[in-house]
């Protein structure tokens, strides 16, 4: 399971990489392995100030929908456009292009509650 070094991980599944005073957050590899293929995407909160925890949208896939939960609180300050012609981006890169949402953190301390890979490799047994 390819776990980039570099991020921080939640147990529902998302990453997060902090670039500068925003944050990019997604879905981990593991995550599109239980979802199967995606096919859409439905993010409506761009623009909203959303708390750790609270979905902030859902992701449909073959086999099932699934809530995204915010991994730390912030704003939501963009959703990648590019996921709205190819959802599939989130199975073939979930670590690069197929980022979802980038925030802006409200509280960096929530920090110390997220994951590294070795943390994450744990939850998923791996």
């Amino acid at each position: 399971m390819n776990l980039p070094e570099n991020l921080k991980y939640s147990c529902d599944h998302e990453w997060l990489k902090i670039d500068g005073d925003v944050a990019y957050v997604g879905i981990t590899s593991y995550a599109t392995d239980q979802l199967g293929d995606v096919v859409f995407l439905d993010v409506t909160t761009e623009g909203e100030t959303m708390q750790r925890s609270k979905p902030f949208g859902t992701v449909e896939a073959v086999k099932t929908v699934s809530d995204l939960f915010m991994p730390v609180s912030g704003e939501i300050l963009e959703f990648n456009k590019a996921l709205e012609d190819a959802p599939d981006l989130l199975n073939s890169d979930p670590y690069g292009e197929g980022w979802i949402i980038k925030i802006k953190m409200i509280d960096e301390s929530e920090m110390k509650d997220l994951l590294d890979a070795n943390g994450y490799r744990t939850i998923i047994g791996e």
